[in-house]
């Protein structure tokens, strides 16, 4: 039998995204690792049919609001 303690679950591979703004494609960790974790700027989620802004349009969106 095994030990529950012993399995390990891999980690998913980070998600590749187009930003729904300007199209740059990066990488989104599932692991909870994304670069968006390190910014201060906290903007609400994405609007109905917008996905994950990229770094630079994360940015000047927070600037804006």
């Amino acid at each position: 039998m095994t030990n529950p303690k012993e399995i390990t679950h891999p980690q998913p591979a980070p998600r590749r995204l187009a930003c729904s703004r300007c199209g740059t494609e990066f990488g989104c960790d599932l692991s909870g690792e994304c670069w968006c974790a390190e910014e201060t700027a906290k903007l609400p989620m994405p609007v109905k049919g917008e996905d994950c802004l990229c770094r630079e349009c994360l940015r000047k969106a927070a600037d804006a609001a």
